[in-house]
């Protein structure tokens, strides 16, 4: 499949948000490729989203924010968790979409493996269950700090391109786990797909 360049990334952060439903978020280890169509993302504005990391301005945290487009912008949260987010829009702008969802393609078992190391538990997980949340994704696979700041225009993680979704498809709601900027219906997710993330939003067509 095609790789998407860098100027699908260098747009307006909700547009880059809706446009990533239905593609292939890849991760090459070891020349082991795990994959998965993403079905649920989250979209943050630097300059007027106060829900965003860098609405405040530019950190050692968050700095990978206001680079290019096109490039992983992995934090840590929890003290426990990291979550990976794609830089979108101009560089300087501080803009980022979260991934939150994938339904697994490739890689499917390794996944199950690392989500049972890395979460330590001896519970059975579900196939749906590999990668419905930020974390969760993250675990599935190996994605860490040592990511940040990754070009998806190389060749160890990137996104590919996939046959388009029908924007009947795409569903939009508020953002999970937020207090501020709470009621922008900046969450995108696929319609009727059992991948997404355990919860219940007020829901629109988009």
């Amino acid at each position: 499949m095609t790789k998407l360049q860098n100027d699908f990334y260098n747009r307006k952060v909700t547009d880059v948000a809706a446009a990533l439903i239905g593609k292939i978020f890849v991760r090459i280890e070891n020349g082991f490729r795990f994959s998965g169509k993403i079905v649920e993302v989250e979209a943050y504005e630097g300059l007027t989203d106060e829900a965003s990391h860098s609405y405040s301005g530019m950190t050692k945290r968050n700095k990978v924010m206001f680079g290019p487009p096109g490039v992983l912008y992995v934090y840590f949260t929890y003290g426990m968790h990291c979550c990976a987010n794609v830089v979108t829009g101009p560089e300087g702008q501080g803009d980022a979409v979260l991934i939150r969802a994938v339904e697994p393609v490739d890689g499917t078992t390794r996944m199950l493996a690392n989500r049972q190391a890395s979460f330590k538990s001896s519970k059975k997980i579900s196939p749906k269950d590999i990668a419905n949340g930020p974390a969760k994704l993250c675990s599935a696979f190996s994605i860490g700090l040592h990511d940040n700041g990754t070009a998806l225009s190389g060749n160890y993680i990137f996104i590919e391109e996939a046959p388009p979704v029908q924007q009947s498809m795409i569903m939009t709601s508020r953002r999970i786990g937020i207090k501020k900027a709470a009621e922008l219906p900046w969450r995108f997710f696929l319609k009727n797909n059992s991948y997404i993330s355990n919860c219940k939003k007020d829901i629109q067509t988009f």
